[in-house]
């Protein structure tokens, strides 16, 4: 009997929402980081501490040119007490899937190199939950339509550097209610509790959509990001979803099962790192993203 062939999930989006070329990757991943209008106007560097209080994440999943500044704000932070063995990625679903699905084992392919699953802890994950399924379907064929998670991952093997930083990427399709999240964070923050390694979450989402014409609409749809930002900032996941729910918020389930889940893990405080829109960044009305970046801290 032949080997199996290990599981390799195509960069389906690179080349388009950013770079297939590792320089020019590198060089957007730079600006994204070094800039300082928009971005946080510093490099990830790492302090390599013993102990760690910042455990999870918001990060944008638009193109790198609007939300890359915003998402480096995350990620900064997320690498500057020490490097995590382990980065779990909570994604949600633009394109039609129903369940909650993690893959079990292989890895993503990057422009920087492939990223390995933790299949030790996703093998943990599904033995303990009733809820979350393996199902490679959830991140192929039609599925690879889906950017979300794929989008996060240039930043990790970025900001890894040389470390071996294994991933584990679960979709939550569909909204499905705040009791769902609460298990769902249940299961995961039981298996972190019970593993020796370090283990942070990022939640991927965007904030409202919306067409914009004039001043005051832009200031009434950031006003509307804003109920979502104070209640992250507040430790509130009631009302973040909620108040989530109301917008066109695309992640309200992955913000608020991350919640849910770093709260379990003794996170006592939200942080706003940066807010901003595509309308900031283009200088002009229209089409408008909100791009949110926020930390949770013990």
């Amino acid at each position: 009997m032949g080997i199996r062939k290990a599981f390799v999930r195509k960069a389906s989006h690179a080349g388009s929402w950013y770079p297939k070329n590792s320089e020019d990757l590198i060089r957007d991943l730079e600006y994204s980081f070094s800039e300082s209008k928009f971005g946080p106007g510093l490099f990830p560097e790492t302090l390599n501490q013993d102990t760690r209080t910042i455990i999870g994440g918001v990060s944008p999943h638009a193109g790198y040119a609007f939300s890359g500044r915003c998402a480096a704000h995350t990620y900064l932070n997320l690498f500057k007490e020490k490097i995590p063995d382990t980065i779990i990625v909570l994604g949600t679903d633009h394109v039609g899937y129903g369940k909650v699905a993690l893959l079990g084992d292989g890895a993503w392919e990057t422009p920087l190199g492939n990223l390995f699953i933790d299949d030790e802890l996703s093998k943990k994950i599904l033995d303990i939950s009733d809820i979350i399924v393996e199902d490679r379907s959830a991140f192929t064929g039609f599925m690879e339509q889906e950017h979300n998670i794929e989008i996060q991952l240039p930043f990790i093997k970025y900001c890894a550097k040389e470390k071996d930083v294994k991933i584990v990427t679960i979709k939550i399709g569909a909204r499905k209610g705040y009791d769902v999240y609460e298990q769902i964070s249940a299961d995961i923050s039981s298996v972190i509790k019970s593993s020796n390694k370090d283990i942070v979450i990022v939640a991927s989402s965007d904030m409202s959509h919306k067409n914009i014409t004039n001043k005051k609409q832009l200031e009434d749809f950031k006003k509307v990001d804003q109920d979502v930002i104070d209640a992250f900032v507040a430790l509130d996941p009631k009302n973040t979803l909620l108040n989530a729910l109301k917008t066109t918020v695309c992640g309200a389930q992955t913000i608020t099962t991350m919640m849910l889940t770093c709260m379990k893990l003794d996170a006592t405080k939200g942080e706003l790192l940066k807010y901003y829109t595509s309308s900031d960044i283009r200088g002009e009305y229209g089409y408008c993203v909100g791009y949110f970046s926020g930390i949770l801290m013990k």
